[in-house]
């Protein structure tokens, strides 16, 4: 993985705090394109590029279904010549005949299974990457209006009907066309008025399939929708079990869960219906050209038009010519419903990504680190501004502390400073290049952010703060350590920095997995940190150890940081008070103290709680 995509997935968690603290976004950057995939599209991009692996395995399906006519062949020689004759040399070769050809049909089966199947798997696997790859990439809005579960859901399942398109599904298709195709045509050579009989059913079995391969397509669709939304629901819960058992609130999550999989069982039934008339079709109509067979067949040996061996043959080649026919009929439902996973599949892949502005052009090998804010305005609704005319600089290796009530624009600004948001109008610029033109990628690189409530990785204390430099040296490393006090609480662990801490790091304190969060962010060395001031929940012990790992982070860092304690922030360069999506006030702490206004206020008032 790229030390970009880390650090995307590292700040993926801020992304959703601004959310949070702001209303929701049309989502008019994430538009998407309304597809159907068509078997042609798919064939063009699925299977032509694997031609060669597809072409064996026709020649191999064509060969076994060549071996399969070998027995019908055979008993009629059997019957109406080797009995009758008393051969016994012709019995012993025609035993080998037929040997010969069913292993012929059992390797070629097996090649098929492995060569297909397997290729067919490795396919899954990429297109799951791929997919993954997409996501990441997505701007902001897009996870705000999509549920984590819903996109695992979509990611590992959606892809999955692909191996009916590469696997051994298709290519039995083509094999049982072509079985059928020969069949029918011995079929008429013995017998035009029995087989004439049998196409009436099969015409209409053929019609039936078409129109439920119609309406089970849609169901399927909708099937990847509800279960995408299952899955979700499901992750939500398992991650919040704490708050669920906090509140005794099992029962109500248990009929959530309930409500949704009855919604996939009733989707399941409707496509299970569909293909249980279908398939009881099949045998109502086939057992009615069966039933018709046995009385024309009989009739034409009782007046000697047809030899005992002719109607065997025929009815085994009837069987031949029917089953790819029924078997045709799963198979498409295979294919409808790999179609309809690819339908959602594409209209994922057709979301516009982040990277895709064609203005971001400008590549940033090394920055200084000047931020400026010059006049500039956001909103996520049409006339609905959540910040109006914001301007101010941060030079290089400043500190700028944004104050303010809930709601009043501060993560907005920090969104904005990230890149997560994009301004409605005015200009940001890092080191006098317009950030809206800036490539992103480039820009994250030095970019760092620490939260309030810092995201871990199930895993080691060490393997967490390597996140965003996986090849760092074991110097760089305890330098980091040491700079975070990190080593404060790991001295007391038989494992040190090997300690498994647990999914999002529960077996930690908050204190412990804040330090570990900044020890993250001073091994990656960014020039510029977003920081959620991390000091509000913590003990005061933890407290005065964090601020002294906050000040080993921002030192020559242009830093932004939202405070929320405002008696950490004495020693900001710049404090930014926010009201309204306006810059109320700004000044030092004592040029705004000695001002007495809103942030004497919000200051007083903290110091008497």
């Amino acid at each position: 993985m790229s030390y970009e995509s880390i650090r995307d997935s590292i700040i993926f968690q801020f992304q959703i705090k601004i959310m949070q603290h702001l209303k929701k976004n049309s989502t008019d950057t994430t538009k998407k394109k309304k597809s159907k995939v068509t078997m042609a599209k798919a064939f063009k991009t699925i299977i032509w590029p694997r031609r060669n692996l597809v072409f064996i395995g026709l020649i191999l399906i064509v060969i076994s279904r060549l071996s399969s006519f070998v027995l019908p062949w055979k008993s009629k020689v059997l019957l109406d010549e080797v009995i009758p004759n008393k051969d016994y040399d012709q019995l012993y070769s025609l035993m080998i005949i037929v040997g010969v050809a069913i292993f012929v049909q059992a390797v070629t089966s097996f090649l098929l299974t492995r060569i297909l199947s397997v290729e067919a798997q490795y396919l899954i696997s990429e297109l799951r990457a791929q997919v993954q790859k997409k996501v990441l990439s997505l701007p902001i809005s897009f996870f705000d209006n999509t549920k984590s579960g819903a996109l695992v859901s979509r990611i590992m399942s959606d892809v999955e009907g692909v191996r009916n398109l590469i696997g051994t599904g298709l290519v039995q298709m083509v094999g049982g066309t072509i079985t059928s195709i020969i069949a029918l045509i011995l079929l008429i050579n013995i017998s035009p008025s029995m087989t004439l009989f049998v196409l009436v059913p099969v015409a209409i079995f053929g019609f039936i399939a078409l129109k439920a391969f119609g309406y089970i397509r849609p169901i399927f669709r909708k099937r990847g929708v509800i279960n995408a939304e299952v899955t979700g629901r499901l992750t939500e819960t398992l991650a919040g079990v704490r708050v669920i058992k906090a509140f005794n609130a099992e029962p109500q999550e248990n009929k959530v869960f309930e409500n949704g999989v009855d919604r996939l069982f009733q989707n399941v039934k409707k496509s299970l219906t569909a293909t249980a008339f279908m398939t009881s079709s099949s045998t109502f109509l086939l057992g009615i050209a069966t039933t018709g067979i046995m009385g024309i067949g009989g009739y034409k040996i009782m007046t000697g038009e047809l030899t005992i061996g002719d109607f065997v043959l025929f009815t085994i080649l009837l069987g031949l010519m029917i089953a790819p026919i029924v078997q045709m009929g799963n198979i498409g439902s295979q294919l409808t419903e790999a179609l309809a996973g690819l339908d959602r599949t594409e209209e994922l892949m057709n979301i516009t990504t982040e990277e895709d502005d064609e203005q971001r052009t400008i590549q940033l090998k090394t920055i200084k680190g000047d931020l400026v804010f010059d006049d500039v305005s956001f909103s996520y609704d049409e006339g609905k501004e959540v910040l109006h005319n914001i301007n101010f600089k941060a030079p290089s290796g400043s500190v700028i502390a944004l104050v303010g009530s809930s709601g009043s624009g501060k993560s907005t600004i920090a969104g904005l400073s990230a890149t997560f948001l994009n301004p409605k109008s005015g200009t940001i610029t890092i080191d006098n290049q317009d950030l809206s033109k800036v490539n992103l990628s480039s820009f994250r690189q030095h970019l760092g952010v620490v939260l309030q409530d810092e995201f871990l990785f199930e895993g080691t204390i060490k393997e967490n703060i390597m996140f965003p430099r996986p090849n760092a040296t074991e110097e760089q490393l305890l330098k980091a350590v040491n700079a975070a006090y990190v080593n404060e609480f790991t001295d007391r662990f038989d494992d040190g920095l090997d300690t498994l801490i647990g999914e999002r790091g529960v077996k930690l304190s908050g204190g412990q997995r804040q330090r570990i969060a900044i020890a993250r962010a001073i091994l990656a060395d960014p020039k510029i940190i977003i920081l959620d001031e991390a000091t509000s929940n913590l003990d005061t012990e933890s407290e005065g150890l964090i601020q002294k790992s906050l000040a080993e982070l921002v030192r020559d860092r242009t830093t932004i940081v939202i405070a929320h304690r405002l008696s950490t922030i004495k020693k900001a360069d710049q404090i930014l008070v926010i009201e309204a999506g306006e810059i109320a006030e700004r000044g030092t702490h004592e040029e705004l103290i000695a001002a007495r206004g809103r942030y004497f206020d919000l200051y007083t008032y903290q110091a008497k709680i």
